[in-house]
């Protein structure tokens, strides 16, 4: 990345778009906490993460952070319900309190009949909303999502999409996602494009309608592209 000046507010659902190579991954990491920036800083609710001791950084990502990937990289030694509850165990929470948190954010994702079941047991698309609730479960400051619908097929994708809608509108959670699907980037309310490890320019919603927005994105895409295909 190179002289990148990014800011996210409370709320935002943001998706990131740009080719293959243009530092989409590298600002995922940097963002994490999982990569140090050579140079400048990066905040998150007051703190500059770039201060923290490994020690400090790995508590402050597990309390501030929630992470959604593409592999939903749940444990299939554990249920569903166990894989949601894990922030909250980590974090010395009483049984009776995961017990409550996990039921009231598997029913809000519809998947709460799905409590007892193994990761195996059941669909990609309730995985992966499993893998939501789990990034959810602790009320993080930011939620990241690396390419989250890649491996769902359509109908699953826009479930998944309907549900970070709601998570932003109803819970007012802050979502940053890494997309090179159009779709899924017309489903958040500001795009930024990177290119090069820059800022090539953003998009916002601003009351358009998903279609229209959609088209914009088609249109942008393009633009940055040369008309060439996106990675």
């Amino acid at each position: 990345m190179n002289e990148l000046d990014l800011q996210v507010q409370q709320r935002d659902f943001v998706s990131i778009m740009g080719p293959s190579g243009s530092g989409k991954s590298t600002l995922l990491n940097l963002l994490a906490g999982l990569d140090r920036p050579s140079s400048g800083e990066i905040w998150l609710n007051g703190q500059n993460m770039a201060t923290l001791r490994p020690d400090q950084l790995a508590l402050f990502r597990r309390r501030n952070l929630g992470f959604v990937f593409q592999d939903f990289n749940l444990l299939d030694t554990l249920t569903l319900a166990e894989n949601i509850a894990l922030p909250l165990s980590l974090d010395g929470h009483k049984d009776a309190t995961m017990r409550t948190r996990v039921k009231q954010i598997m029913s809000m994702l519809g998947i709460e009949q799905f409590m007892d079941r193994f990761p195996y047991e059941v669909s990609g698309g309730q995985q992966q909303r499993a893998a939501v609730a789990r990034a959810v479960i602790h009320s993080p400051q930011l939620i990241l999502a690396d390419e989250p619908t890649g491996n769902l097929d359509s109908a699953s994708t826009h479930a998944l999409l309907e549900v970070f809608q709601r998570l932003n509108s109803e819970l007012g959670a802050t979502l940053l996602v890494v997309t090179h699907d159009p779709l899924t980037a017309s489903f958040s309310n500001r795009i930024i494009f990177i290119k090069d490890g820059r800022v090539f320019t953003h998009l916002e919603r601003q009351g358009h309608a998903r279609q229209q927005f959609f088209s914009h994105i088609l249109q942008m895409l393009a633009r940055l592209e040369g008309n060439h295909g996106v990675a």
